[in-house]
């Protein structure tokens, strides 16, 4: 996966962070003030795309720490696996592949719909519903 490096104190809540390997969406920051003898530290806590799970990191405030380069595209879902999974088509390079199914479109997602999903590494993931 491709990234590039973010001095913490840079991180805002909504950016995208990469903890233990693994892409979660920040939902606070905190910076401390820099004491007679130290540096600022920076508090973030993050939530996994992939499962959900919150993660917090703690680091100087100008510590580099990796944001991931999100790969966003197009496609159609072909096919419905189940309730976590679907198999949807590139609609660019008509690639057939199975994508991972996020919580804000479980209830929306239908067979030929168009959909927006996002290339984090190996793992694809179904993000938003387009509606034409």
């Amino acid at each position: 996966m491709e990234t590039t490096l973010k001095e913490a104190k840079q991180y805002k809540k909504g950016d995208f962070i990469l903890i233990d390997d693994v892409v979660c969406r920040v939902t606070d920051v905190s910076v401390s003030k820099p004491g007679k003898h130290g540096s600022a530290k920076a508090r973030i806590v993050a939530v996994s795309l992939l499962d959900g799970k919150k993660k917090e990191i703690t680091k100087p405030g100008d510590a580099k720490i990796p944001a991931p380069i999100i790969d966003k595209r197009d496609a159609q879902v072909v096919m419905i696996n189940d309730e976590n999974t679907a198999q949807i088509m590139d609609l660019e390079t008509y690639e057939i592949m199975d994508a991972i199914i996020s919580d804000d479109v479980k209830n929306n997602l239908e067979e030929g719909i168009n959909v927006e999903y996002w290339v984090l590494g190996s793992t694809k993931i179904i993000m938003r519903v387009k509606r034409d």
